[in-house]
């Protein structure tokens, strides 16, 4: 049992995995058009996927799905589905999930693993790049098309792809908790969308910060176009920067919202 109260452990049988598509229609919207459904959920566990829940008692309150391939001669993970019932949101449970997940594909030999997420996302972000370690130089516009949920309805679906290298000692570090945060006002650092300007592309610092909203959806529900003015200024910045050879390596928080470093690789 996590030290939340929760265990985690695969789905068993095709109930659970009927469950884990009224967890997905929860969390994603009713409306959700790409719940990945039990058939897929059933084979993919049934060739070594991963597929498995979060349960605080017999309520399932996390999911965990991906499927593992081959890129050239090495294995790799592609995790596609992280998704935590809104209710035990705070009480550590993706974390959890994706630390099982490591454990387990490191058994099995696989050191590479990627997903994509909203970058505005600004709790997503610190999951993955402060407490798991990843990295991202990849931005996909629009990577899912028009989605029917209403956490992706209005902005678009644009995605960071991130490279999760789990035997790397930047992701055990992190995951054990030993690299300290960084503050968002360290010196020197430049910033690469201040408040009410647009988008520096052509800024030339080793580290530039680029600023993203404290809480996206709460954005788009008081403004949609403000929030849509976050996507086109900050896919610009992505874009630029990744085509000069920056990386995004780091998330920091202050208190108007969150910001990635990005790094000259």
């Amino acid at each position: 049992m996590s030290p939340g109260g929760f265990v985690i452990r695969p789905l068993d049988d095709y109930a659970e995995l009927k469950r884990a598509v009224d967890l997905q229609r929860l969390i994603w919207g009713a409306d959700f058009d790409e719940v990945v459904p039990p058939a897929v959920l059933w084979f993919a566990r049934r060739i070594g996927g991963i597929v498995a829940g979060a349960f605080d008692g017999t309520q399932m309150i996390g999911l965990l799905f991906g499927v593992t391939g081959w890129d050239g001669q090495r294995p790799i993970h592609w995790s596609d589905m992280l998704g935590v019932h809104p209710a035990a949101r705070g009480r550590g449970v993706g974390l959890a999930l994706k630390t099982w997940q490591r454990d387990r594909l490191l058994e099995h030999g696989v050191t590479t693993v990627k997903w994509t997420f909203d970058p505005l996302e600004s709790r997503n972000a610190w999951l993955n790049f402060r407490r798991l370690g990843v990295t991202s130089r990849e931005y996909l516009r629009d990577a899912y098309g028009a989605s029917t949920s209403p956490l992706h309805r209005g902005i678009g679906t644009d995605r960071l792809v991130v490279d999760w290298q789990l035997s790397s000692d930047r992701v055990r570090s992190r995951m054990e908790g030993m690299v300290p945060p960084v503050t968002a006002h360290t010196g020197g650092v430049p910033v690469i969308n201040p408040e009410g300007e647009p988008p520096r592309l052509e800024l030339d610092a080793e580290r530039v910060w680029l600023r993203i909203p404290a809480d996206i959806q709460s954005l788009k529900a008081r403004d949609e176009v403000a929030a849509r003015r976050w996507r086109y200024g900050t896919r610009a910045a992505f874009e630029a920067y990744f085509g000069r050879g920056y990386e995004a390596s780091d998330v920091a928080r202050d208190p108007d919202g969150s910001r990635y470093l990005l790094v000259r690789n």
